[in-house]
């Protein structure tokens, strides 16, 4: 196939199938290949019992069956805690690679705001804040000028007083 052609829907339909049939066909096969291991694990490990004898073989072979059965309950038990043991491990190692991730922060958006808003944002809803920021800005530029023409004002005012006043303590 070309590059600049995209593939069909029913060629698509197609191939997918086939590789779905492939693989049942797999699964089957893997199934059978279980089941012949199966039976020859069963034959290899599971002798056909001698049920011929009296009493006391009889009795003999059951305490055999006995022994073997509680072998095996013990090999199950010891797997079935390894397998535990190490489920909870996958679960530990999961939470460390989460701790290790970090939590992803979304992007932040670009939002504008007006000063009243962000200062009830900060101080909450319960805090109603009416402040025009701007206009305190400009009163308070208009203030500094003023005061400094009257300090400098006040402060010859001052040098005067005291010169006043050393001339009064040393006529005295």
């Amino acid at each position: 196939m070309s590059e600049g052609k995209k593939m069909t829907s029913s060629r698509r339909h197609h191939l997918k199938s086939l590789m779905l049939q492939i693989a049942a066909s797999w699964l089957e096969q893997e199934a059978a290949e279980i089941a012949i291991a199966k039976e020859a694990h069963v034959a290899e490990n599971c002798p056909a019992p001698d049920l011929g004898g009296d009493q006391a073989s009889l009795m003999d072979v059951c305490k055999k069956l006995q022994q073997i059965i509680d072998k095996i309950d013990e090999e199950r038990y010891d797997t079935e805690a390894k397998v535990v043991k190490a489920d909870k491990e996958i679960e530990e190692l999961k939470l460390k690679v989460v701790e290790l991730a970090g939590v992803k922060k979304p992007a932040l958006k670009k939002v504008r705001m007006s000063a009243d808003a962000m200062l009830q944002a900060l101080l909450g809803g319960k805090h109603k804040v009416n402040m025009d920021l701007r206009a305190n800005l400009k009163q308070v530029k208009k203030e500094v000028k003023e005061e400094a023409t009257e300090a400098v004002g006040d402060w010859r005012k001052n040098v005067e007083d005291k010169a006043d006043r050393k001339k009064m303590f040393e006529a005295s």
